[in-house]
């Protein structure tokens, strides 16, 4: 457009002055001004974040240390309150019998169950009915009679009576007896010719009392040490592997009673699986063979049930035979009143009443009594 002059190109002319406007300048600090302001600014951040640190470690530190102090208040408490239950608070030097028992024995509930070392066979033997029995329970039901879950429920109580007396038998005291600590001078000095050798007549029958050299006292009649247990044991009949104990007088008839009471069981389990084998061969038309692919577990149940069958039949038969003669296992088993009468021998009833139904006598040993500390 020619009519148009550009005033920038006019000689004397100044673009800013001429036309009135003034120039705008950008005030800015002085670089070490600037640098001053953000030191200043970090130094005030770094000391409240340094202030902020000092206080959280402080009150973490008093917090760890009011955790530490509760810990020590409640673990005195429980320290005091078991001394009070099952200690002998305040004297370091004495303790519970059964925590210092030479036996081999193992203590449950601060002493008021014993049990022997080896507790693999009670296992086995409980492991053994408790599968028993959920298996019958589980998979026979299906072939029983219509009344099938009154069959099931008297199987059912079958297996409580029998862990009920292997629970007695196996965590009472069979009765022990407890060692000479040296007091009686008539246990440790023997007979006047010096020898540790006694006789004793009971009945009109003379009996050789034997020494123990471990327990350090004559032993009294029908009396053994059990090399297991590391004990004497009053009328003693064996040392049961399946049990984990000894037999002998205090739990001698609960042995009776657990070892009648699974043998039925057992007869019990045996009968209703024949039975249940019997009737689905007829509804299926199968042989034997053919019933292990269809209820091997019943086949199981059943070989199992008649392998126990055999031992318990056994072991009852000669049980029953030792108890209407009031004998034990351990004296059959040495021979004992082969040349002589059996001096406990009262007739048949007599024994059954005294070995079943007579009160028991108490625990030698109080477990759970105070006694001093061994010295070592």
């Amino acid at each position: 457009m020619k009519g148009l002059v550009n005033i920038s190109q006019v000689e004397g002319i100044d673009d800013e002055d001429d036309l009135g406007v003034e120039p705008i300048a950008l005030s800015s600090p002085p670089p070490a001004q600037q640098f001053g302001h953000a030191s200043n600014r970090d130094n005030d951040t770094e000391k409240r974040t340094q202030g902020l640190q000092n206080k959280v470690a402080m009150k973490l530190a008093t917090f760890m240390d009011t955790i530490r102090q509760n810990l020590v208040a409640v673990q005195r408490f429980v320290e005091d309150l078991w001394l009070r239950q099952y200690g002998c608070a305040g004297d370091p030097d004495i303790a519970r019998a059964y925590q210092v028992w030479p036996g081999n024995n193992v203590f449950f509930f601060h002493g008021r169950l014993i049990c022997g070392p080896d507790p693999r066979g009670l296992l086995l033997t409980t492991v053994s009915i408790i599968l028993s029995s959920w298996v019958f329970a589980m998979y026979s039901e299906d072939d029983l009679p219509h009344d099938s879950g009154l069959i099931t429920a008297f199987s059912l109580i079958l297996t409580v009576t029998v862990l009920v007396n292997l629970f007695l038998v196996s965590t009472m005291d069979p009765g022990i007896i407890p060692r000479n600590d040296g007091s009686s001078i008539e246990e440790t000095a023997g007979t006047s010719d010096g020898t540790r050798r006694k006789r004793v007549t009971v009945n009109g029958v003379e009996l050789k009392l034997k020494y123990c050299r471990i327990c350090k006292f004559f032993r009294p009649p029908r009396s053994c040490h059990c090399a297991i247990c590391d004990n004497c044991v009053e009328k003693f009949d064996h040392h049961c592997p399946w049990i984990g104990q000894c037999i002998a007088l205090r739990n001698y008839r609960f042995y009776l009673t657990f070892i009648i009471s699974a043998l039925i069981f057992f007869v019990y389990v045996f009968a209703f699986s024949c039975w249940r084998i019997h009737q689905r061969m007829l509804r299926t038309g199968t042989g034997l063979l053919g019933m292990l692919k269809n209820s091997p577990e019943t086949l199981a149940l059943i070989s199992f049930s008649s392998a126990t069958i055999l031992f318990l039949g056994g072991l009852t038969i000669f049980h029953v035979f030792l108890l209407a003669r009031n004998q034990t296992g351990y004296e059959n088993f040495r021979q004992r009143y082969t040349e002589s009468q059996n001096p406990f021998d009262k007739g048949i009833l007599s024994n059954i009443m005294e070995v079943l139904f007579k009160p028991l006598p108490p625990s030698r040993v109080d477990f759970r009594a105070e006694v001093m500390m061994p010295r070592r």
